[in-house]
């Protein structure tokens, strides 16, 4: 996929309907979605407890655009593979889930999938600052990992600071936590091109109703790409 700091929209199918992943994935898809926000979760590293690989390599059947995963758990490094084999196109991992995120970075990018970085609220831009070059993403956490729907955590700051370490790398800053077209404007303007949103995509509209999910994207688009 050719870089570009264009707005990309990637719902977060943890909002999604649980008895109909397919329908849902392809009913985004065709509303607008850029990616696919796939939320892995170990109900260790986070309190909550989602996707192993069987259910991502399920989901990769019905995804035509980007695959993106952020895996929230710890271990991770152990991991890495199974979801790259699954058919991640990104897999993003944490930080703070282990010791050794140079070395994660390296093993993701060894699957031949793109490599993220994610940081939660309490972590600061510099934690990534020696890994910026292993990076395709970094993702700043808008809310505290673990569940959808959580009200949004003011990270603008954070986010200007990682656009100037980022200089003119090749590197998208993604926001994940809280996007809704009240939110979107002053990330876009701090730095931000990749917008995850789970309830403010899914809210309103159902598999057989699927207008609500491109109105709920265009208004979050409308609303980035008007504050550029």
């Amino acid at each position: 996929m050719t870089f570009d700091r264009k707005i990309r929209i990637a719902p977060s199918i943890l909002s999604a309907d649980f008895a109909d992943f397919g329908r849902e994935i392809r009913a985004v898809e065709e509303q607008g979605a850029d990616w696919v926000h796939v939320d892995v979760m170990d109900g260790h590293f986070v309190p909550n407890l989602t996707f192993g690989p069987p259910a991502v390599k399920a989901f990769r059947k019905h995804v035509t655009t980007f695959m993106d995963v952020h895996l929230m758990i710890a271990p991770v490094d152990p991991y890495i593979e199974a979801y790259a084999e699954a058919g991640a196109d990104l897999i993003t991992a944490h930080v703070e889930a282990g010791p050794h995120i140079h070395r994660t970075l390296q093993a993701i990018r060894a699957t031949g999938r793109k490599a993220g970085v994610a940081l939660n609220p309490g972590t600061p831009a510099e934690a990534v600052a020696h890994v910026l070059d292993l990076a395709d993403l970094v993702c700043v956490m808008t809310v505290n990992p673990g569940f959808g729907g959580q009200k949004f955590i003011d990270m603008t700051g954070k986010v200007r600071r990682l656009r100037e370490m980022i200089g003119d790398r090749p590197v998208h800053i993604e926001i994940d936590g809280g996007v809704d077209p009240g939110t979107a404007p002053m990330l876009v303007q701090a730095g931000a091109d990749v917008l995850v949103a789970g309830s403010a995509v899914f809210r309103g509209g159902s598999v057989s109703n699927s207008a609500p999910y491109g109105e709920n994207m265009r208004a979050i688009r409308a609303a980035a790409e008007a504050a550029l």
